[in-house]
């Protein structure tokens, strides 16, 4: 596990992104890497995970590792992707995950962030949803674990936008649980997870599986759901997803054509 860090005290594990020459990029060998860290927490029983990146970070994360999506013909975001399977491994935790979030939050990691079960973030911090930038057909499951917690005015905005708001704004549209200035960001998190620590683990683990569960309950048609896939796979086909990924690479604009 050299890509994350892993401290346990007090029943409550501390899991550091540890990636920091490539921002915490979410590529395969990280999210390898965190769900290992977090089934070797779930044989310790830990009762609280806390999720977040070196103090001092200016990045979270950066994402998903573009270098690692296809570059066209096929879909890039499926169920056995590395995001995909983290974000599974922290929503089926058997105990709370609080993301503490210092820096800067992009695309794939804002989708991170925000399927923890609870969210602390330093003042500084700021959050993008970026697929717009790269024209990558981001996936149904992915949209759903970003509106539910949130206004879908604001996740509107930044998924039509990709412009970063900032941790005050994401706290008013109700992203956040709890804002602080850097200095006082650790101490308020680990306050709420030893409160945690302390209550009945298997009815908190029952709750969280249980809202997981009545979250999850939103009737999509097979018709529908073939009908949206249909319009995904124009994206990830189209020239603009080309133009958005060698934009990206050197290092420029991207210049979208609808095409």
């Amino acid at each position: 596990m050299s890509l994350v860090l892993v401290e346990t005290k007090d029943h409550v594990g501390m899991v550091t992104l540890n990636n920091p020459e490539k921002r915490n990029a979410l590529s395969h060998a990280l999210i390898d890497d965190l769900i290992a860290a977090l089934a070797a927490l779930k044989v310790q029983n830990a009762r609280c995970i806390i999720l977040r990146a070196p103090a001092g970070s200016k990045v979270f994360s950066a994402g998903h590792d573009i270098g690692e999506l296809p570059r066209g013909s096929r879909d890039p975001l499926t169920y056995s992707d590395p995001l995909r399977r983290g974000i599974r491994a922290i929503q089926t935790f058997p105990a709370p995950v609080i993301a503490m979030v210092e820096g800067s939050v992009w695309g794939g990691a804002f989708e991170l962030v925000m399927s923890c079960d609870m969210v602390y973030a330093a003042e500084t911090s700021t959050f993008a949803m970026t697929p717009a930038n790269l024209g990558v057909a981001y996936d149904i499951v992915g949209v759903h674990n970003i509106i539910r917690d949130s206004s879908l005015h604001v996740i509107k905005e930044m998924l039509f936008t990709a412009r970063p708001i900032s941790a005050q704004r994401a706290h008013q549209a109700g992203m956040l649980n709890y804002i602080a200035p850097v200095a006082e960001l650790e101490a308020a998190v680990m306050e709420t997870a030893s409160l945690i620590a302390l209550k009945a683990p298997l009815s908190i683990g029952l709750m969280k599986e249980e809202l997981r569960v009545l979250n999850e309950a939103n009737p999509l048609t097979p018709d529908e759901f073939e009908r949206l896939q249909g319009m995904r796979r124009v994206v990830y086909d189209s020239d603009d997803a080309k133009e958005g990924i060698a934009a990206f690479y050197a290092q420029r604009k991207p210049v979208f054509s609808g095409q």
